[in-house]
């Protein structure tokens, strides 16, 4: 099958004759990868975008709304769901930075809400613990359904308090390590307080602008027929929805490959003296595999060594390099994002359908890929 699976890719090469980037090898591996991962996932449209030494390539393949016969871009916003952790991470590492708030901070310091934060064994939770999933808080607050046009109606500080309130924490903060969605919004509405603006102005002026990135926030698209809409796990279409404001920190934001790509080349900029407090602050690893007692959530796209802020670190192998890497998942959209910081490589990839398997071959085939380009 592979050898019909890559004859097949090479002449859809061929027939589209896609534009060059000036590295024409990074170019050429982009293109291809890009074939094969489509054919082999069967996926309705697939982006993939690289950068390499300063240099970037974007290829897309299929359809980016079904039935509209367009391919997607570079420049085609997508939902990049958990990936937005990240940026939230960041946003930690920039007000960390300049000495607004610490790693060590409680959540309670922070949380200007009328509710008493849950501590285990005497243990309580600190912003650090939230940005590495070792907080002890269930992976989703806990609340009734939001309807299909606006899930995270439900997402409410109310609802939030009283899980905070009622339900207690699964394990002793910074213990054991379990992936929360919930944990981050917290950290969102924290940062907001400790910050003394809303969420959304704080990423922009902290992150988002600094990196040059002007596709990326919370907001539909304004033609959202310009947009890749996702599929469930049927095939069929899913809806466009808004983000919830209290979905912000965990999976709200909606960018494209060519920002995505931008801001790699921000963290791939290493020895900047621009925001380079910032960069060491997020790039770190803070806590091991081995220190904790149990850890789940974290390996759908490559074994987890060690965690950043929201960041998960897999140390150097024979084969491919030391790698950061998030991948995320939001309303039929999964993205991977994985860049080399030692070697000046990233790469980027969007599938606008859930399926499991093809977000797992698209994360191994991307982070094979980023061996190959950072051997040469």
């Amino acid at each position: 099958m592979k050898p019909l699976i890559w004859a097949t890719a090479a002449a859809m090469l061929a027939a589209s004759a896609p534009a060059k980037a000036e590295d024409p090898f990074l170019s050429e591996i982009v293109d291809f990868t890009g074939a094969v991962m489509y054919l082999e996932m069967g996926v309705p449209g697939l982006v993939l975008g690289a950068v390499r030494n300063g240099e970037t390539a974007v290829a897309g393949f299929g359809e980016l709304r079904e039935g509209s016969g367009m391919e997607p871009t570079g420049d085609t916003p997508l939902r990049i769901g958990s990936i937005s952790k990240v940026f939230t991470g960041a946003l930690l590492a920039s007000m960390t930075a300049d000495g607004t708030v610490k790693l060590t901070d409680t959540l309670q310091s922070h949380l200007d809400w009328d509710v008493t934060v849950p501590s285990h064994d005497g243990k309580e939770i600190r912003l650090i613990d939230i940005a590495t999933h070792t907080s002890g808080l269930p992976r989703e607050v806990p609340r009734e359904d939001g309807p299909a046009d606006n899930p995270h109606a439900t997402i409410t500080p109310e609802a939030m308090i009283a899980s905070l309130e009622n339900e207690p924490l699964l394990f002793a903060p910074g213990t054991s390590g379990l992936y929360s969605n919930f944990a981050y919004d917290l950290l969102a509405a924290a940062l907001e307080n400790a910050g003394g603006k809303p969420f959304e102005e704080l990423l922009k002026e902290r992150v988002l602008d600094p990196a040059g990135l002007t596709d990326t926030g919370f907001a539909l698209p304004d033609d959202i027929s310009t947009a890749m809409q996702g599929h469930g796990f049927g095939g069929e279409p899913l809806p466009d929805i808004p983000t919830g404001k209290l979905a912000q920190g965990s999976g709200g934001l909606y960018s494209t490959a060519n920002d995505i790509l931008r801001w790699m080349q921000w963290h791939l900029d290493r020895f900047s003296p621009e925001d380079a407090e910032m960069r060491l602050l997020d790039h770190a690893a803070y806590v091991p595999r081995d220190a904790l007692e149990v850890a789940a959530g974290y390996d759908e796209s490559g074994e987890m060594d060690a965690v950043g802020l929201g960041w998960i670190v897999m140390e150097r192998t024979a084969d491919r390099p030391t790698i950061l890497q998030k991948a995320g998942g939001a309303q039929g959209v999964f993205v991977y994002m994985a860049f080399a910081p030692a070697h000046d490589v990233g790469m980027f990839v969007g599938i606008n359908t859930y399926d499991f398997a093809a977000a797992m071959s698209m994360g191994k085939a991307v982070n094979d890929m980023i061996g190959v380009l950072a051997s040469q």
